[in-house]
């Protein structure tokens, strides 16, 4: 005698479309919810940099001695590695920033399991910090063709 397992949510009769297709919407619309609440504090902080950079950083002026700057590091930092990581990174930035360092160029360290290929979907301050690439394959994309 061999039973016929079932999943832990199948009963015994066939759910029709319409409630299957229910079922569907249901865990798309949890999926849309689940990733918002676990993005939140992510798109927090990146409001809260951008405000920042929008309202308090022009009444400094240019006076960061590293590129791209403070603020502007943090907010590709929080928005391609998250929250917890992008603010370890960027307190670890800050923490840099004192009179008896040189300053420099300072990339923010590059994920490993990100690949932009298609320029469209890079976030824009990724492309403001990093000009010499994204400048370059903008150029090549709108390049005429030789005759």
């Amino acid at each position: 005698m061999h039973r016929q397992r079932l999943r832990p949510n199948e009963s015994k009769e066939m759910m029709s479309v319409t409630q299957v297709d229910l079922w569907r919407r249901a865990q798309r619309a949890l999926a849309v919810v689940g990733r918002a609440v676990w993005h939140l504090p992510r798109n927090i902080l990146i409001v809260a940099l951008k405000l920042y950079r929008r309202l308090i950083s022009p009444l400094y002026g240019q006076v960061c001695r590293f590129f791209p700057s403070c603020s502007a590091y943090a907010l590709e930092a929080v928005t391609v590695h998250g929250a917890v990581r992008g603010s370890w990174f960027a307190v670890r930035r800050i923490v840099r920033c004192h009179p008896w360092n040189a300053g420099g160029i300072d990339p923010v360290p590059s994920p490993a399991h990100v690949h932009w290929d298609d320029p469209a979907k890079v976030p824009f301050i990724v492309q403001l910090n990093h000009p010499d690439f994204f400048l370059a394959a903008q150029a090549e994309t709108q390049s005429r063709p030789a005759a």
